[in-house]
């Protein structure tokens, strides 16, 4: 059974379900485009952030879509 969804950065959400881990991201939202400007960003944690329940692993996600495609 899950844990407890934790929201991590801009639109990732994750949970573990025993030894897996669960990311959720919504594709349907975005956030800007990136500071490149090549990028749409759709979810990003923000650079390395520790597993919720698992505080010595590490995980850095994210989610984009480049300028100009659907």
């Amino acid at each position: 059974m899950a844990q407890t969804k934790q929201t991590v950065g801009q639109n990732v959400e994750m949970s573990l379900d025993g030894n897996k881990l669960i990311i959720i991201v919504d594709l349907s939202k975005t956030f800007g485009v990136s500071g490149s400007g090549k990028s749409q960003i759709i979810a990003s944690t923000g650079g390395n952030v520790s597993v919720p329940g698992n505080e010595s692993v590490k995980i850095g996600v994210n989610v984009y879509r480049p300028v100009g495609r659907s």
